[in-house]
């Protein structure tokens, strides 16, 4: 497995304009884009904290898994994204190892990144993903 970096963390928040103002206003930090991503009932808003970005999930449907996972544990860490070389071999190798997937392929996320999320039940407690800048 080919872990290259930090790629993001997610951070579920209710409102994402609030969330935004805090980071601008307070930490002095640029959101450089929002984008929808419709598929997974989620708006985002990303931030770069020297190599690394913070990525502000909002969820955009009250059936969507941050409206559930806040619904849970409130705002907050909501995962730990690695960027990755060959997001398949990864998954494949994650899934030998005895790792439970949430995705057992990669799927569209945000930013043109193709994601898959390992089970935090088998991760230590976090929800992991892994990201692949699309081909």
């Amino acid at each position: 497995m080919k872990i290259k970096h930090i790629e993001h963390i997610g951070i579920a928040v209710r409102d994402l304009s609030e969330a935004i103002a805090y980071y601008e206003g307070v930490l002095g930090l640029n959101c450089y884009a929002i984008e929808d991503v419709t598929d997974q009932k989620v708006k985002t808003a990303f931030f770069m904290v020297g190599q690394t970005k913070i990525e502000l999930l909002e969820s955009t449907s009250p059936d969507g898994t941050i409206s559930k996972f806040i619904e849970k544990k409130g705002p907050g860490i909501h995962h730990l994204a690695f960027a990755v070389e060959n997001i398949g071999d990864c998954i494949k190798e994650a899934a030998e190892k005895g790792i439970n997937l949430i995705d057992k392929q990669a799927r569209k996320g945000a930013e043109g990144l193709d994601i898959a999320f390992l089970h935090p039940g088998s991760t230590g407690g976090v929800l992991t993903e892994f990201c692949e800048k699309r081909r």
